[in-house]
C-alpha cells in the first residue's frame, strides 16, 4: 500500500506539472502570437543580424532564423516585419506592430520592452580618415570632434548618456551606411557604428581605417513589448536554450558574421 501511495503521489506530481506546463505555453501563446501568428520585427539596418538572400530577397541570417526556430517551437507561423534601423523597431513597439524583436538592450528601450538576456554581443567601434589625427578610441571625446552617428540606435543611445566632449551629429536614418554617408560627405572627424560593418566597408575604402579595440559592447538581445510577461518569461527561456545548443553559434556561422555568442544569463 504504501509504495501504491507513492506512486499515486508521483503520478499525481508529474500531472500537476504537465499540466503547469501547458498552462504556461498557452500564456505565452497568448502573448507571443495574439493575432495567431508571430509577427517578427526584423532589423536590416544591422548587416550582422539579418541579410537579404541576394537570389530571392528574402531575409535570412540569426535574428530571420531564431524567429523561425520559435514559430516551430510554439507551433505557430511566423510574419518577419522589415524594418531599416533599430529605432524604427523601437518606435513601433507602442503601436502594437510587432510581437517580438531582435534590438540591443538600453535603458531608454527598457521602458516600453521587456528583454531576454542577450544572444550575442557586438562591438560597437569608431572609423576615420587615415590621416586623421585620432588614432585610439580615447582621442574621439574631445572639444571639437564630430561623430556621424545613427539616429536611434543602440550606439546613439549609449553615447549620448557618456560623450563628455565630442558632438553627434545624427543621420536620419538609423541604420544601413546612412551614418557612414554622412560621415563621408560632410567631412567629419569620426563615425560610430557597429563594428563588423565598418570593418567590411574599409576593406573597400582605403583612404579610411577602424580603430582597435571598441568603445561598447552592444548586447543583442530578444524583446517584446512591456506587459507580455508570460511571453518574455518564455523567450528568456528559448534564448539560454538557443545558446546553449549551439544553435547562435550556428546561425552566425551560416550567415558568415562575426559576433560573440553571449554568455549564459546569471
Amino acid at each position: 500500500m504504501k509504495i501504491f501511495h507513492r506512486l499515486s503521489i508521483c503520478v499525481v506530481t508529474i500531472m500537476f506539472a504537465c499540466g503547469m506546463t501547458a498552462m504556461a505555453h498557452a500564456d505565452a501563446l497568448k502573448d507571443l502570437a495574439p493575432t495567431g501568428k508571430i509577427r517578427a520585427a526584423i532589423n536590416f539596418g544591422n548587416s550582422v543580424l539579418a541579410q537579404r538572400d541576394e537570389a530571392t530577397g528574402a531575409p535570412k541570417g540569426i535574428t530571420p532564423d531564431l524567429a523561425r526556430e520559435l514559430g516551430k517551437r510554439l507551433g505557430v507561423p511566423v510574419e518577419l516585419v522589415p524594418y531599416q534601423a533599430a529605432g524604427k523597431v523601437f518606435d513601433a513597439a507602442k503601436s502594437g506592430a510587432w510581437d517580438i524583436a531582435f534590438i540591443a538592450i538600453e535603458p531608454v528601450r527598457a521602458a516600453e520592452v521587456e528583454f531576454t538576456a542577450p544572444y550575442v554581443i557586438i562591438e560597437g567601434g569608431y572609423m576615420v580618415q587615415q590621416d586623421s589625427p585620432l588614432k585610439v578610441i580615447d582621442d574621439v571625446d574631445k572639444p571639437g570632434v564630430r561623430i556621424a552617428i545613427g539616429v536611434g540606435s543602440a550606439y546613439d543611445l549609449y553615447l549620448t548618456r557618456t560623450l563628455k566632449n565630442a558632438t553627434l551629429v545624427r543621420a536620419a536614418v538609423g541604420g544601413g551606411r546612412a551614418m557612414i554617408d554622412l560621415f563621408v560627405n560632410d567631412k567629419l572627424e569620426a563615425v560610430a557604428g557597429v563594428k563588423p560593418g565598418l570593418v567590411t566597408y574599409a576593406k573597400d575604402h582605403p583612404e579610411v581605417m577602424v580603430m582597435d579595440g571598441h568603445f561598447m559592447e552592444i548586447r543583442q538581445a530578444m524583446g517584446t513589448p512591456k506587459g507580455r510577461t508570460e511571453g518574455a518569461a518564455y523567450l528568456r527561456s528559448f534564448v539560454e536554450e538557443m545558446k546553449a545548443s549551439g544553435f547562435v553559434a550556428d546561425a552566425i556561422k551560416r550567415s558568415n558574421q562575426q559576433a560573440a555568442v553571449a554568455p549564459p544569463a546569471k
